[in-house]
Parts: structure tokens; C-alpha cells; sequence
């Protein structure tokens, strides 16, 4: 998994309340388990005026100008801006796997579900929450002003914005090591590699029948 210390990106707005996994990335879509290639059905019923399809030739199907991440100005956005409740409704962990694809590396709300939040931790993504008022306040200077970008410092647990202005975020002191160091829950059990190897080979010592075969 990829670390996260510190990252500066552009932001690209998501303006609605209550953004649902399906709607981050539609059912249709959950086929494959590798954790790539979902970047390009993100938002899929969003982005496009047409059904997405599995396998698609996306770079041929119509666009809908009126989705924000469809506009020249939010090209390469890595920071998504959004409402209460982002990552509502079903588990699928597929949702942070299409944002990380995409080029996301922070998404910013004033409340996720519960499940999504933890998902975002253990595919690299930082979720970050905010008080709806800031989170309106940013909303506000990203439409007036194109190029909006922020520095988010986990270690710090800040926000800097373009003018300098400071802002603080809390984050549990587990899932903060585990993004600083790029750990995940395999990569926190290979951490106790050698005792797992070493209670093996005692356990086989001990109750060799176990390990008989024919």
C-alpha cells in the first residue's frame, strides 16, 4: 500500500449530500477483484450520458458537461471535495479502489459512513472530516477560484490553504501509523513474520500428526 505523509493537490468538487458507493462506483463494475482499472467508471452514471458496460471503450462514450470532473479546470484533481455522508450504503470496497484509481489521495467531507471511512485507510486514501461550515467555505473558494489547491500534512494533521490559513483534523492514531508507513492488514502481519514462521515450525514439532500426509 502507499504511504501517506504528505501531499499537495487540486480540488474537484462533489456538490451532493448522501454520495452512495453505487453511485461511486456502479454494481455492474465489481466484477474484478485487482484493484485497478476502476478509475475510468468512477462516477460512472455521472460522468457519462450512456449505461456503462463492463470492458467499455470509455474514450468513446458521450460525456456529461455538466459533471464537475469532466471540466478542463479539475484535470488531474487529486483531493475530492464532498457532502455529509460520503461512502453511504452498501460495503463494497471497491469504491476507495475506484478513487484511488482515478488519482484521489484525500477526500474531504463533513461525515463518511463508517465502513467507507475504513476502507479509505486500508487502500491509501486519507479521509479527512470537517466541519460543514469549513466545508462550505472551501466549496465557495474552489468555484471562484480555478487551480484551487490545498497541502494536507498527515503528520501535522493540517490543511494549509492557498492563502496560508492553517487548518486542523483528527485522526485515529492507528489508521494515521498505518498510512505514514503504507501498511496494510497484510502488511501489519508481515511485520510478525519471523514469530508466525518460528510457532510454525514449533507447532509442527509439537503435534507432528497434524502435518502427516498420505
Amino acid at each position: 500500500m502507499k504511504s501517506f505523509k504528505q501531499h499537495t493537490g487540486l480540488v474537484a468538487p462533489m456538490d451532493r449530500a448522501n454520495v452512495d458507493t453505487d453511485m461511486i462506483i456502479p454494481k455492474q463494475f465489481l466484477k474484478s477483484i485487482k484493484r485497478s482499472g476502476f478509475g475510468p467508471n468512477l462516477f460512472d452514471e455521472l460522468r457519462y450520458m450512456d449505461e456503462g458496460l463492463p470492458d467499455q471503450d470509455n474514450s468513446q462514450r458521450p460525456l456529461n458537461v455538466d459533471f464537475p470532473l469532466n471540466w478542463p479546470r479539475y484535470k488531474g484533481a487529486s483531493i475530492l471535495l464532498a457532502r455529509e455522508n460520503f461512502g453511504c450504503g452498501s460495503s463494497r470496497e471497491h469504491a476507495p479502489w475506484a478513487l484511488d484509481d482515478y488519482g484521489f489521495r484525500v477526500v474531504i467531507a463533513s461525515s463518511f459512513a463508517d465502513i467507507f471511512y475504513n476502507n479509505c485507510f486500508k487502500n491509501g486514501l486519507l479521509p479527512i472530516v470537517l466541519s460543514k461550515d469549513i466545508v462550505e467555505s472551501i466549496f465557495l473558494a474552489v468555484d471562484a477560484n480555478e487551480g484551487y489547491e490545498l497541502l494536507v500534512n498527515l503528520e501535522q494533521q493540517s490543511i494549509t490553504l492557498p492563502d496560508g490559513t492553517s487548518l486542523s483534523f483528527e485522526i485515529d492514531v492507528f489508521y494515521k501509523q498505518c498510512l505514514l508507513e503504507g501498511l496494510d492488514e497484510i502488511g501489519l502481519t508481515l511485520q510478525d513474520a519471523q514469530t508466525i514462521s518460528t510457532f510454525e515450525q514449533q507447532w509442527r514439532k509439537d503435534s507432528p500428526w497434524l502435518f502427516d500426509t498420505l
